[in-house]
Parts: C-alpha cells; sequence; structure tokens
C-alpha cells in the first residue's frame, strides 16, 4: 500500500544553499546531535478547507467513563441492579454493606415497572455504600446533595450519615418518611476531606429504599444531578468540534430486544437511545459490554445537553441489527429492523422536533424546549460483516432521508484499516453514494510514522471519511509523538477526512477494560495523558484551510527482515510438530520434532508447554499469548515451514518469524479473532499493527502445513501448499512531519511540525513571499519518548515561548521527541 505524497517542486535557493538536506551534521564533542531539513510553503496555492467540526471525541462507557467517572453520582449500584448479567461477580447487594436485615426484592411493590429491583430494609437495620474506587470522595467545606426514594407504610425516620473510618466526614441528617413511593432530600457540608467516605443510610421501622443518590453540588455548569466538573471541564477544553455517542461496542453487541416484559426484560441489551431519556428512577438498566452495570444516569438527552454545553456538534450512533464486537451475528427479524428504524426517527424528532411533537415533548419536559440541531447520525459500529450491515444500513438511510433529508447518515467500514471487511465495506459505499464512511484502527507507533499519506490517494469525488476511532496503543510520549505526525496528514487531506476523534475519551484507573485512553482518573483527580496534550494543541490550533507546502525527508535505513522463530496461542489449546528453518542456500538453521524434548525453545509468555506425543503442544485454553522462541535474532532470509493442530479453544494458532524479543516481531495470526479471520501482525515495543489480513477459519483437530518465506523485506506465505498471501514491509516510519494551515480570523500562518526522533531538527523554513511579523507565538511539547503523565507527574505538559527570528526565510531548531507549533501573524 506504498503510496506517493503530494509535492511541489518548488524549493527555496536559500534553504538549499544554507543546509545539505537530511544529512546528519559532525558535531562538537558532547553536543546534542542534530539533523537537518527543509520547510517550504507556497501560500499563493488553494489547500484543502478545514471544517470548525473537524477534530471531536467519542465517548463510550468503558473504563468506568460513565457511572464512577463523567457522571458526578458518588453511590455505585444505587438502585440494586447489579446482577451476574453485569459481571459473574455481582450481586444485587454489590458495594453496600448491612447492618441488621435487609433484602433486594423484584415484586410488585416495585418503584417502576422498569426500575424492576429495590431494598427492603428492616427495622433497626441500616446498609453503608462504599462509592467507587476508594470510596466516596468528599472536600471540606463543599456541599452534597443526598435523595433516596423510599416507601414506608406507617412511617420512619432514616438518619444518614457520612462518614470514613476516622469518623464523621459532616452532620448527620434525619429524615421522616411515610407512606407510598416518595422520593426525599437532604445535604450536607462535609467538615473534612477524604478519599474513602462511606454513605449509610438507616431506618427505625421496616423500610423500602430505591434510588439511593448522592452528588457534588458544584457539578459540571451546576447542573443539579449532572457532570463530574473536572472531566466535563478537560473534555471542553479541547474545544471539541462533535461528541460521538455512546458507543463503541455498547451499540452492536447483545439483543436487539426492548426492555419490556414482552422481551423478557433481557439484561444484555445493545444501547437503545429510548432506555436512556425520562426521569432518572424511570430509565431501564442494562449490563456493558465491558463488565459492569449500566445505570443509564447519563443518557441521551444528558450527551445532547453536554455537547451543547461545550459548543459541539452531537453526534450519535444507533444500532444496525448486526452485532460486532467478536458477537458477528446479523438479527433476521424485519418486525424488529422496523421498529429499530422507527426509533431512529424518533430520535431525530427528540432531538430537533418541535416541543409541541411527540419527542419533542420529551425533551422538553426534560428542561430543553429548544431543539438540539442533530445534523449527522451513524448507523451501526464495527461490523465485521458487511454485506448483511449494508442491506439494513440502506433502509436505515433511505427511511432517514425521506423524512429528514439535512441529516448526514453515516456508515462505517468494520474494526480494521485495511483486509477483506474493510474492503467490502468501502466497496459497498461506495457504490451506494454513502456521504460518509467512519474508519476505525487502532496500531503501533511505527504504523502512525509509516502511513501519514494514507489519505493522500482516496478519491477526491467519493465518500468522505469519519476516522472516528483511532490511537497508537500506549499513553507514552512516544504515542503521543506517532498520533502528531499522523495528524499532520489529517489535516493535509482535510477534504476528505472531515471528522477525527480519538479513543477511547476516558478511564478510571481502578477500572481498566481497554489502553490508552486521553484522561485518566480515580476519584480524587483527573490527568491528561500525553496523547491529551497532543489532541488539545491541535484541536486548538486548527486553523481553517491548509497552505500547502513540502519538507525533506529523513534518509531511510532498511535492511532486511531479521528474527528468530517462534510459536503461540491465544485463548487456545494447540499442537506443533516438525518444525524447520531453512535459509535461503538450503542450509538446515533449524530442525525439531519433537520425539525428544523441547531444549531449543524458551518459554517467554504464559500457557503451559509440554512435549506429548512426539508434539509440543499448549494445554492452557485461557492463556493468551502463549508465545516460545527458538533460534538466532540475526537470521535473515529464511523458510518456516511447521505441521500446527488447533486441540480446542476460541481461536487458532501464531506462527512468529523476524522475532527480536517479546515486544518486536510479526506473526502470522491465522483463525484470530474469536476465529473469524488471519492476519500477518507486526509488533514493535509492544504495538501490534494489522499488516495483511483475511476473513476464514482454522478447524479443530486438523493438521495444517504452514510455509512462510523471508526474502529480504519480502514475506510469503503458504497454508496446506496454496499461496495465502504475500506483503513487503519497505515503508518508512518517517519521524519528520509537518504542515501549515492558515488561520482566517487572525491572519495567523500556524506551522506545525513534529520531530519524533532521539535527534534535533534544525530546519530551513521558507514562508513562501507570505508578509509575516518577526516574531511568532510557539508552543512546544517534548519530554523523553518513554514518559507518561500520571497524577503526580505530569512532563508532558505545553510551554509556551515566543520567537524573535521569523523573515521570509528562517531557521529554527525543532527539539529531539516534540511537537511545535509556531503562530506567525500576517500583515
Amino acid at each position: 500500500m506504498s503510496r506517493t505524497p503530494r509535492t511541489r517542486l518548488r524549493v527555496a535557493l536559500t534553504a538549499t544553499a544554507l543546509l545539505t538536506a537530511t544529512a546528519l551534521l559532525p558535531s562538537p564533542a558532547h553536543a546534542e546531535p542534530v539533523a537537518d531539513y527543509a520547510i517550504t510553503l507556497d501560500p499563493a496555492a488553494k489547500g484543502a478547507a478545514i471544517d470548525d467540526t473537524m477534530y471531536g471525541v467519542f465517548f463510550e462507557d468503558i473504563n468506568r467513563a460513565a457511572d464512577g467517572g463523567l457522571y458526578a453520582e458518588l453511590v455505585q449500584n444505587r438502585s440494586f441492579e447489579y446482577s451476574t448479567a453485569d459481571n459473574a461477580a455481582y450481586t444485587p447487594l454489590t458495594s453496600w454493606t448491612v447492618d441488621g436485615t435487609a433484602e433486594v426484592v423484584d415484586d410488585t411493590g416495585r418503584l417502576d415497572e422498569r426500575n424492576r429491583t429495590y431494598l427492603k430494609l428492616g427495622a433497626g437495620s441500616s446498609v453503608t455504600n462504599a462509592g467507587y474506587n476508594t470510596g466516596i470522595r468528599v472536600e471540606q467545606g463543599k456541599r452534597y446533595d443526598f435523595s433516596v426514594w423510599a416507601r414506608a407504610g406507617s412511617g420512619t425516620t432514616l438518619t444518614i450519615g457520612l462518614k470514613d473510618a476516622a469518623g464523621p466526614l459532616a452532620a448527620a441528617r434525619q429524615v421522616a418518611a411515610k407512606g407510598d413511593w416518595r422520593k426525599y432530600t437532604a445535604s450536607f457540608t462535609a467538615t473534612r476531606t477524604s478519599n474513602r467516605g462511606r454513605l449509610t443510610v438507616a431506618a427505625t421501622a421496616a423500610t423500602a429504599l430505591d434510588m439511593v443518590s448522592l452528588f457534588p453540588r458544584d457539578t459540571y455548569k451546576h447542573q443539579p444531578g449532572g457532570l463530574r466538573k473536572d472531566l466535563a471541564e478537560k473534555i471542553e477544553a479541547l474545544h471539541p468540534g462533535f461528541v460521538r455517542f455512546p458507543g463503541g461496542c455498547l451499540v452492536n453487541t447483545g439483543s436487539m430486544a426492548d426492555y419490556s416484559a414482552a422481551s423478557g426484560y433481557q439484561r444484555k441489551r445493545a444501547y437503545q437511545w429510548k432506555d436512556t431519556v425520562g426521569p432518572v428512577e424511570e430509565r431501564a438498566t442494562n449490563a456493558n459490554f465491558w463488565g459492569y452495570n449500566q445505570s443509564y444516569g447519563l443518557g441521551y438527552y444528558e450527551y445532547f445537553r453536554f455537547a451543547e454545553d461545550i459548543g459541539a456538534m452531537p453526534l450519535p450512533v444507533v444500532p444496525a441489527l448486526v452485532t460486532g464486537c467478536g458477537q458477528n451475528k446479523a438479527v433476521d427479524d424485519e418486525a424488529l429492523l422496523k421498529r429499530h428504524i422507527q426509533d431512529t426517527l424518533d430520535l431525530i424528532e427528540f432531538a430537533n422536533g418541535p416541543a409541541t411533537s411527540t419527542w419533542g415533548k420529551v425533551r422538553a419536559r426534560m428542561g430543553h424546549p429548544k431543539p438540539f440541531g442533530l445534523t449527522h447520525l451513524e448507523v451501526g459500529n464495527e461490523e465485521n460483516l458487511p454485506r448483511e450491515f449494508y442491506a439494513r444500513f440502506e433502509k436505515f438511510r433511505a427511511a432517514i432521508e425521506a423524512e429528514y433529508p439535512d441529516i448526514t447518515v453515516i456508515s462505517n467500514s468494520g474494526p480494521d484499516d485495511s483486509g477483506t471487511v474493510f474492503d467490502t465495506a468501502w466497496q459497498l459505499n461506495r457504490e451506494g453514494g454513502v456521504d460518509m464512511v467512519d474508519e476505525h484502527y487502532y496500531n503501533s507507533p511505527q504504523w502512525f510514522l509509516q502511513n501519514n499519506d494514507r489519505y493522500d490517494s482516496y478519491d477526491r469525488q467519493g465518500p468522505k471519511v469519519f476516522l472516528g476511532e483511532y490511537a497508537s496503543q500506549g499513553n507514552a510520549w512516544r504515542n503521543g509523538l506517532a498520533e502528531a505526525a499522523y495528524m499532520t496528514g489529517l489535516e493535509r487531506n482535510a477534504d476528505v477526512v472531515k471528522l477525527a476523534s480519538y479513543a477511547p475519551l476516558l478511564a478510571n484507573e481502578d477500572y481498566v477494560q481497554w489502553r490508552p485512553d486521553l484522561i485518566w482518573f480515580n476519584n480524587r483527580a483527573s490527568w491528561n495523558s500525553a496523547n491529551y496534550e497532543v489532541q488539545k494543541l491541535f484541536m486548538t490550533n486548527t486553523g481553517d484551510r491548509v497552505v500547502p507546502s513540502t519538507a525533506t525527508t529523513t534518509p531511510a535505513v532498511s535492511g532486511p527482515i531479521t528474527g528468530a522463530v517462534g510459536l503461540s496461542t491465544w485463548a487456545t489449546s494447540a499442537a506443533y510438530d516438525d518444525v524447520k528453518v531453512t535459509s535461503a542456500d538450503g542450509a538446515t538453521l533449524l530442525s525439531d520434532d519433537f520425539s525428544g524434548d523441547a531444549a531449543q525453545w524458551t518459554h517467554r509468555g504464559a500457557g503451559a508447554w509440554t512435549v506429548r506425543d512426539g508434539q509440543y503442544l499448549q494445554t492452557d485454553e485461557d492463556a493468551e499469548n502463549t508465545l516460545v522462541t527458538a533460534g538466532d535474532p540475526a537470521w535473515k532470509n529464511y523458510d518456516l515451514q511447521v505441521k500446527a493442530t488447533k486441540k480446542s479453544g476460541k481461536e487458532g494458532f501464531l506462527i512468529a518469524f523476524g522475532v527480536k524479543d517479546t515486544g518486536n516481531y510479526y506473526w502470522w495470526n491465522l483463525g484470530g479473532w474469536n476465529n473469524t479471520q488471519s492476519a500477518v501482525e507486526q509488533a514493535v515495543d509492544g504495538g501490534k499493527s494489522t499488516l495483511l489480513s483475511k476473513a476464514g477459519s482454522i478447524e479443530t483437530g486438523r493438521a495444517y502445513d504452514i510455509d512462510i518465506k523471508v526474502r529480504g523485506r519480502q514475506v510469503t506465505l503458504y497454508l496446506d501448499g496454496q499461496e495465502w498471501g504475500s506483503f513487503t514491509d519497505d515503508k518508512p516510519a518517517e519521524p519528520f512531519r509537518q504542515v501549515v494551515t492558515e488561520d482566517t480570523r487572525t491572519g495567523d500562518l500556524i506551522v506545525k511540525v513534529v520531530n519524533a526522533q532521539d535527534t534535533a531538527a534544525r530546519t530551513a523554513i521558507d514562508l513562501g513571499g507570505a508578509r509575516t511579523a518577526s516574531r511568532a507565538r510557539v508552543t512546544t511539547l517534548a519530554a523523553d519518548q518513554d514518559a507518561v503523565n500520571t497524577e503526580t507527574d505530569t512532563p508532558v505538559t505545553p510551554v509556551t515561548s515566543t520567537f524573535s527570528g521569523v523573515a521570509p526565510t528562517f531557521s529554527y531548531t525543532f527539539p529531539a521527541n516534540s511537537v511545535t507549533f509556531l503562530r506567525i501573524k500576517q500583515r
């Protein structure tokens, strides 16, 4: 997939006279190494316009991003709805302790049909909630609002206390409750700061309780029952152009049925917007795909309101009735499909309809008579069945366009940056004249450095691209550098890439299902990742048009693929036999038929390996990445042959080559992704990217003959004697990237330079005749590549300065491992 970047022939004589491009100059003793580059602008040329909405955020409830995160509720499991459907370890009293007698029940005495369980608390008994992380966080002098729904036939006195192990955190409150279900409230002022608070509710007489709640008074924009202020403000500080919500895998996994008696109140459902609006005590609960419960206190109304509050375009995602994220099933139920299509039309009415319309009235009752102004809507997320998905997508699009022709309906291209699913999805989207296609990929930093030109060759007349999820598999500064380098390519192609959002957005450090993440937090603090600082720098200095520019590059150093060989499995038991590695001249480098022991192999991963019946057997079908290696890391130009048999488990087998160490290798992943596809993956410093993929599965009990031929940087793979595929890994990971944009409001030229190497970049910059001021405002991010921001240490932090040497042609040295923005005022 090698592509030639667009270039211009105009090179300033002053720049070439000043330096020899890309040469590493000799340095005096103890001087920092410097490489030389040149950047040349062409302000008179036409560059792509950049939309105000280009960069946004993607919110998915993963890593406790909602409950225990952005949603400011301090009580965990406030409605006693936790269930083994959410997590095998859950009970209805998870996060609660009982003193006395208490029972969670599901009967006709419930608060609401959609809020099905509640707590029966015995006379003289109490329950205590532990909150999230280490406990309920309170700060001295701040106010906290308590509420509970209670039913106490002949009356009871509720005593509400807030304390930690050292004693009370606020004066206790007493509330008299009597009769049928009713909401009771109280407020606290914290007398001490604590991260380990506990909330206790005690009753003098038998009482039914539900929706036990405690919120900080100081929420984002002081909205009652609102959002956690520090997290919301960090998102707002990005100045996002859009908010994509609510997922992600939450949208396209689980049952597509509703939450009703007719469907058996299914607890593992796809995220459906109607479950999440209206009074919070009447909202449904649901299992979260990521292994916990969703209270839906943060629902569609709150998403729309938050987007409006931060000046962003709302971009909701609805189910297409084809599951993904490893489930990969198409729902074949026409009536159910029609219901979901109607739900989507109702969603648009909820967002945009007048307050007198059916769903506009619901919005108005929730406090927002004015429409939210929805313009974009996405159907589906990462479906691995592109034809089944597209057939349903077309029905959604037709219905939406018939009733709401101004809505942009977004499709997608599956979960990867390439491969059969990707190619098929893009073909269908192009043939169908889709307006915009959502691409998702998570790859190694090297992939992002290698693929800056990805969108240079996309069809300018075809569907536009929404890069809805991307990240470089880590939160170290090397990841931020790679993402910044890639973003220069996104901006250069802003005529094709119309929207882009890093993912995921939030992670509670004690409940992590996915790394990396943009913003990290616990119950007491939040902090920006290195990746966040990159996103913020680009999102707050985007500009309105691209100023065409060219730059010299770093010389490519590309020898042959070298490395040892390896065997591995992933959630699978497999047996290997007759391993042979032969050099290109026919010499045997390794031969093992396992008739004796496995002394030639080194176990580097998980799992349990043993030699049995002349085979090398990995027996633990729960273990992931069970890598064993053999041979010399200096091997090159060889054939690797092996016989592999799947014994049991979820996937197939992994045959590694070019193995340097446990973080740097290639492997042929046969029967990966729950045995739905095979791929060649490359790991660089622990981050993997896909080089080649095809649909397919591995049969249990069948012996497969595998042959991998490595020649130079070209690899050809054979399965049972038939060529399966080949690739050439010769694309340079260019560390020096740049893009220039113009801010039409201020007149600034914004020169954005990424230097992702351990060498400073002394750069001759030719402004191409632009008349400018002599001073530039400079923002720099620079750190060691291994640097990671934490709660207590933030080595990746923007530094601002002034540069006074701007001229028609001038020199600027960009620090090693840095992202630098120069804002230069035009006259």
